[in-house]
């Protein structure tokens, strides 16, 4: 014989999901490079990482994960251009590194990436 369920004809109320903010964890970033058109003239990369800006850039320069830019041709950060912004959420972070390109390119800078 099956026992009766110990919450039987009881009902629970329904939970709504929760919802949370999107969490700041992301970062634009900005990197000058030196002569990367053989021009002489400098440029920058921009970019965005979940990363500490500092982590990326050193992931850039060993070639981990890399914009060939900035392997060869990449020198430091340039927190001046970015440190006001971070930290971002993902799509905070997505749009912003599009926005600083464009700004960097209006300008009259080199600008990679940025997409």
């Amino acid at each position: 014989m099956a026992k009766a369920s110990r919450n039987a004809g009881q009902t629970r109320p329904i939970e709504k999901p929760k919802t949370r903010a999107p969490r700041k964890r992301h970062s634009v970033y900005v990197v000058y490079l030196r002569n990367p058109k053989g021009d002489g003239k400098a440029g920058y990369y921009v970019g965005m990482t979940g990363l500490d800006p500092e982590q990326r850039l050193q992931n850039h320069l060993r070639g981990i994960k890399a914009a060939r830019v900035v392997t060869k041709y990449g020198v430091r950060l340039v927190p001046t251009l970015y440190e006001h912004l971070n930290p971002l959420t993902y799509q905070d972070a997505l749009r912003l590194e599009g926005e600083l390109a464009a700004s960097l390119r209006k300008r009259g800078f080199q600008v990679f990436g940025g997409h």
